[in-house]
């Protein structure tokens, strides 16, 4: 291809998204992608029919960059879970968190 006609599908903007690696042109990280693909189980073409900024190059440039800097972006995403478990422990638990007592559906009884 020639040059100044590629696309350039990731890109690396501090204050867009943490910093973090992306899709060029959206918000949507390159983990997103990875969890989207590897974990779930969806495949490109899913992905870029649910996320129509999407194309399905983008999607298998994303992966192809998570592979390429897999240390890195494990690193970043256990960071971020240690960091939500850390705020959860010190906030406690939540109303979603809280569940009715024994018996009890936390609803009115229906009346006819």
């Amino acid at each position: 291809m020639a040059s100044g006609l590629e696309k350039q599908h990731i890109e690396i903007t501090p204050g867009v998204c943490g910093g973090k690696p992306r899709v060029a042109g959206t918000r949507i990280r390159v983990q997103d992608v990875y969890v989207w693909h590897e974990l779930l189980g969806k495949s490109a073409d899913v992905i870029a029919a649910e996320y129509p900024q999407l194309t399905v190059a983008d999607v298998y440039a994303a992966l192809a960059y998570f592979w390429d800097h897999r240390a890195e972006i494990e690193l970043q995403m256990q960071s971020e879970e240690n960091f939500v478990a850390k705020m959860q422990a010190a906030l406690g638990a939540g109303p979603l968190d809280l569940k009715p007592p024994a018996g009890d559906s936390g609803h009115a009884p229906v009346s006819s």
